[in-house]
């Protein structure tokens, strides 16, 4: 489990990476909002990944990664552990510097995949977590 949320990784997609996609960002009354929001607070362009590609948070939203037409820094996924494989695998594709599973997200093949390509990635945290033990 270590592995998964190394130190150095998450120090350089809190404090270096500033354009997070947030993948199942929609309804204001789910965790990926909240976050979201905290991100935005930290001074993060978020970008809301959805297939409905409504505007959140002041943000336009896109309905896939790849629809995403500027570099996106890190991928934040907020879809169940069966469903956030094929997300870490787009963020490879699209050139994201991280990837980042929520809390409860745990997919141990495509944190294999995703370092293996060179992309760091941190697994079963949350930003507000780990912002919270920086204090």
């Amino acid at each position: 489990m270590s592995d998964w949320q190394r130190q150095e990784w998450v120090d350089l997609m809190l404090d270096e990476c500033e354009t997070w996609a947030v993948i199942g960002l929609h309804d204001p009354r789910r965790t990926a909002y909240s976050i979201a929001e905290l991100l935005q607070r930290k001074g993060k362009r978020i970008v809301p990944v959805h297939p409905l590609a409504e505007p959140v948070l002041g943000e336009r939203g896109y309905a896939t990664l790849a629809d995403v037409p500027f570099p996106v820094d890190v991928v934040d996924v907020f879809r169940r552990s069966s469903a956030a494989g094929e997300f870490a695998d787009q963020a490879v594709a699209v050139g994201a510097r991280g990837v980042w599973f929520q809390l409860g997200v745990i997919d141990e093949g495509a944190f294999r995949r995703t370092v293996a390509a060179g992309t760091p990635m941190v697994m079963d945290t949350c930003p507000a977590i780990e912002y919270r033990r920086r204090r």
